[in-house]
């Protein structure tokens, strides 16, 4: 008697279509692997470039930094020696002044008030008093610049203004007190150019 089965063996198309399947996933696997692997590598050097330019512009920044410090020290050198420039210059100029301040001084004072009331001396009157006038003008323009005069009698001594040239007695003035000024001082701006030279009272 004729008995029907089946097969459990797959027809031929398919076994040749499961073998270019598996034969086609085979070649995929590497290539897959091979573009995962470029990927990584592209984002590893684009990591290394941006980290590159990163310490680039740090370094861009140090220097900009830099050359902005060195510029502004550079400014305020420059600044303060046209600054030391200009005052010595006006120190220098001031200085050569004093002497002519000072015989202006001299001449007002050697002359007795009572001698220039005299009718004879009217002509020394009128000289005398284009002399004050003269001193009174410079001892303004030096005000205007900045330059003082200072040392009267009676002034607490100050070693950082004052020069003692001697010591000497009054009752009527205290110890440490200027008892005579020889030739008075100058400060420009604050800063002493000449002190005074006085004598300063001591104890009896």
């Amino acid at each position: 008697a004729w008995s029907r089965g089946f097969s459990t063996t797959p027809p031929e198309g398919e076994e040749k279509k499961e073998a270019a399947d598996a034969a086609a996933e085979a070649e995929a696997e590497p290539e897959a692997d091979a573009a995962a692997g470029g990927e990584a590598d592209e984002a590893a050097e684009l990591r290394a470039q941006i980290t590159a330019l990163e310490e680039k512009v740090k370094d861009l920044n140090d220097q900009t930094l830099r050359a902005l410090a060195d510029a502004e020290n550079a400014r305020t050198i420059a600044k303060r020696d046209v600054g030391n420039a200009k005052q010595f210059a006006v120190t220098s100029f001031a200085k050569s002044l004093l002497d002519v301040a000072d015989n202006l001084t001299l001449a007002v004072a050697s002359v007795p008030t009572e001698e220039l009331e005299k009718p004879e001396n009217i002509t020394a009157k009128t000289l005398m008093e284009g002399v004050v006038m003269t001193e009174t003008v410079l001892t303004k323009t030096f005000g205007q610049h900045g330059l003082k005069k200072y040392g009267e009698v009676g002034e607490k001594f100050d070693p950082n203004l004052h020069d003692a040239l001697f010591q000497m007695v009054n009752d009527e003035l205290e110890v440490g007190d200027i008892g005579a000024v020889l030739k008075c001082g100058y400060s420009l701006n604050d800063r002493v150019i000449r002190p005074a030279q006085v004598g300063a009272i001591k104890a009896a």
